[in-house]
């Protein structure tokens, strides 16, 4: 019996010390991002335990990473009556009160998740406060406070120096940020991933090729650690949104490869397919994107954001009715978390629907998908990035007070990749629908607009010479002769400044004459040399100019 009774501990003791094993492993994972294989591991050791509150805990986290609360809200419940750990499963009922916004809910799951935990205990402090940075609206000084307990319990604690990185991070604290990484990474350099996110603060800071090089030297030393791969795609994605149109093509399918490259290394679960066909709509394979959205409507048939996709690939491959419906049904379930991109391509898809009947174009229907894009870059600016193609195709159609209205949008963000471009349409529209009507009909508001607008490109770029030149044109119908003068004028030095062969070049030729003959009637009345001097630099390039010829001939009269 004695021996027996020896045996039976020792069994015991064996089992436990696995279980903890099976909760070591599944947190790698977790860190690895390799959501499915901890989340085998977990229900295996729950199957084994089910008391095992630490093993539930982790489990629902995982299910709320992949946007599953009903899964993760389970696996918590169950977790409660746990011995081991179970007080944890409060901190993951928390997030998901506060994903709610019942903040007095989740303030009781907290304190009872806190409560009598022991003097030395960092673990639920640093869970608790990653439950508040996880939230759909995080709470970063919530987080902070209780790190900043956990710190003063064990100042040399890898984990709560790492939390206290994202915390800080989040809070826009960078350089605090990159301390608290560093010295996560000191205390132990098992942690990756605290020199991943020194390679996102570099990416926060818009030091894109540093943030690249840093990630590219954690690869040569960890190349199957896959959030290296996901932070290399993402650093690529910003980047692509804050370069010129050159660079964005180039850029996004890195981080398309890169994403690709994640998922290899981690897993090819739902959310990451779905994520996956985020960067497919980047880099505009709408045909490889409907083939995923089929591959996913596969694994999961009832997951409303494969409408998404769908609504996504039916609008771009022309499919309009099926995009719109698609796209409503996903928007109006308010259990979908929308974002900003399903409302810019709702009101792309009402515009090519009202467009489609040019006899008939429906302007009720072309104005609800303006407020839905405006909706749009409300919840994000880089959407912008998105309208100058739709904006130059209404302007071929010559309906320009729709164009105007897409790209006075566009140009609500200075510093999208096509603000040159479109602050010049915008300009030139707005001079088109304004150009014939009397002063107190003309819309100053949006010419006020368009001056500023080109004012900003003037002072960042000063060789580009059109700015100047529609800058002239608004000025004129502001009813401003100085500023009209000065523009045509600034616009002629920099043609000239070009070099000789830019004054005979005829893209040049008829602006040149307008800034000319315009420039030399304002001169006639003040200054005739002037005004001469000008009206002979037009018959220099039109010698048959009838306005230069005419007024030359009557300047000596006056």
């Amino acid at each position: 019996m004695k021996k027996l009774k020896i045996f039976s501990i020792a069994f015991l003791a064996s089992a436990g010390i696995l279980h903890a094993q099976d909760v070591e492993q599944a947190k790698k994972a977790i860190d690895a991002e390799q959501y499915e294989k901890a989340k085998s591991i977990l229900k295996s050791a729950l199957q084994t335990k089910p008391g095992n509150g630490r093993a539930a805990f982790l489990l629902g986290n995982i299910y709320l990473k992949q946007n599953v609360p009903d899964s993760a809200a389970i696996y918590f419940q169950k977790g409660l009556s746990a011995t081991e750990g179970g007080k944890l499963n409060y901190i993951g009922l928390a997030q998901i009160e506060l994903n709610k916004g019942n903040a007095s809910e989740a303030q009781t799951n907290f304190t009872n998740a806190l409560k009598d935990i022991k003097k030395k205990d960092t673990e639920d402090l640093v869970y608790a406060a990653q439950a508040y940075m996880n939230a759909e609206k995080p709470d970063y000084k919530n987080a902070l406070n209780l790190l900043n307990k956990a710190k003063a319990i064990n100042p040399t604690d890898a984990q709560v120096q790492l939390a206290l990185g994202d915390a800080y991070y989040g809070d826009k604290n960078q350089n605090e940020a990159y301390v608290a990484y560093r010295n996560a990474f000191t205390t132990d350099n098992a942690l990756v991933r605290a020199k991943v996110q020194q390679a996102a603060l570099l990416k926060g800071a818009r030091s894109f090729s540093e943030a690249i090089k840093a990630l590219q030297g954690v690869i040569a030393t960890n190349p199957t650690y896959g959030p290296v791969y996901r932070e290399m795609a993402e650093t690529y994605y910003v980047w692509a949104n804050t370069e010129g149109k050159k660079k964005y093509a180039e850029y996004i399918k890195l981080a398309r490869t890169n994403y690709e490259k994640y998922m290899e290394m981690t897993d090819y679960s739902l959310s990451k397919r779905m994520r996956r066909a985020d960067f497919l709509i980047l880099d505009k394979d709408y045909k490889a994107l409907e083939e995923e959205a089929n591959k996913m409507k596969q694994i999961d048939k009832v997951n409303p954001r494969i409408l998404r996709y769908l609504g996504y690939s039916a609008y771009e491959n022309e499919n309009i009715d099926v995009a719109q419906k698609s796209l409503e049904d996903f928007i109006s379930n308010p259990k979908n978390k929308v974002i900003a991109r399903d409302y810019l391509y709702l009101g792309l898809t009402k515009i090519k629907k009202a467009s489609v009947n040019q006899a008939q174009f429906d302007q009720a229907l072309f104005n609800a998908g303006v407020a839905d894009i405006k909706k749009s870059v409300e919840m994000e600016i880089t959407m912008t990035n998105e309208l100058s193609d739709i904006g130059k195709k209404l302007f071929t159609e010559k309906r320009y007070k729709e164009a105007a209205s897409i790209f006075e949008i566009a140009i609500s963000n200075p510093e999208s990749r096509n603000y040159n471009d479109d602050i010049n349409y915008y300009a030139i529209l707005v001079h088109t629908i304004n150009k014939n009507l009397d002063t107190a009909k003309r819309d100053m508001a949006a010419l006020k607009k368009a001056d500023e607008g080109l004012a900003l490109i003037i002072s960042k770029f000063p060789e580009y010479r059109d700015a100047y030149f529609y800058r002239a044109r608004i000025n004129n119908l502001q009813e401003d002769g100085v500023a009209m003068v000065k523009s045509y004028e600034d616009y002629i030095k920099a043609v000239t400044a070009a070099g000789p062969t830019e004054l005979t070049n005829p893209a040049n030729k008829n602006k040149l004459i307008e800034a000319y003959n315009t420039t030399a009637a304002n001169y006639a009345a003040t200054d005739k040399a002037k005004a001469v001097e000008y009206f002979n630099k037009t018959l220099a390039l039109d010698p048959a100019n009838e306005y230069a010829t005419t007024s030359l001939k009557s300047l000596p009269k006056r």
